[in-house]
């Protein structure tokens, strides 16, 4: 057995959330005006584009998911600040629950609303990726991928030069988030071409059966590191 972890950073959540993360990009990119929920790099430099190209209007479009996503972030740290020390109220639990509830609504805005649609989906995605940091005590992102490529090759390294089997272990959960991640974009692909903009709704289902987990342990919000 080893050390108890908080049960957010249970390898079962975050591979849940990697697949929801996966998901919402593919989601956003083909049914939502070719923005990228998740990954804010991507929208800056395709603003950065369009603004060399006098595409000022163009440049908006993308700017708009990276303030969200700003505000996302922000509104979890406040979730955190006022919750943290009060037993009565879990801000896992209550962060995630508001993120489904963001997600069932972007369901029903019609495509000429595609701009609030994104705002809503980078703000849940902000949301998970700083409510939801680490994995078995490492730092990681549901969201993203190139922190969790990156220190998934240093523990990849670590391990082939000390044999470190603990190292092992992190590059293995590191790249397997990856995969997840992939599993889920290609999962949105197919879903999001079959069911178009209610198609966010499935992803609801990998939210609650984190959110499931979490409220499992609810009482000691522990459990031990996966073996």
């Amino acid at each position: 057995m080893g050390n108890p972890r908080h049960i957010a950073e249970n390898f079962k959540v975050g591979a849940l959330l990697s697949l929801v993360g996966g998901y919402l990009d593919t989601y956003t990119y083909i049914c939502r005006d070719g923005v990228f929920a998740n990954a804010q790099t991507g929208n800056i430099v395709l603003m950065g584009l369009r603004l060399t190209d006098g595409e000022f209007a163009g440049a908006v479009h993308y700017l708009i998911p990276i303030l969200s996503f700003v505000i996302g972030v922000i509104a979890v740290e406040m979730i955190k600040s006022k919750f943290n020390d009060d037993p009565r109220v879990h801000w896992h639990q209550l962060t995630l629950t508001v993120e489904m509830v963001i997600l069932a609504a972007v369901a029903f805005i019609p495509a000429s609303r595609n701009d609030l649609a994104n705002v809503l989906v980078s703000l849940t995605c902000a949301m998970q990726v700083e409510g939801f940091r680490r994995l078995n005590g490492n730092a990681y992102a549901t969201t993203m991928c190139t922190g969790n490529l990156r220190s998934g090759s240093e523990s990849l390294f670590a391990y082939f030069k000390t044999k470190d089997v603990s190292q092992k272990k992190k590059a293995i959960e590191y790249y397997s988030i990856i995969l997840i991640f992939i599993i889920g974009a290609a999962i949105g692909a197919v879903v999001t071409r079959q069911l178009g903009r209610k198609a966010v709704l499935v992803c609801l289902a990998g939210q609650f059966a984190a959110l499931m987990i979490l409220k499992a342990y609810e009482d000691t919000n522990e459990v031990p590191d996966e073996e």
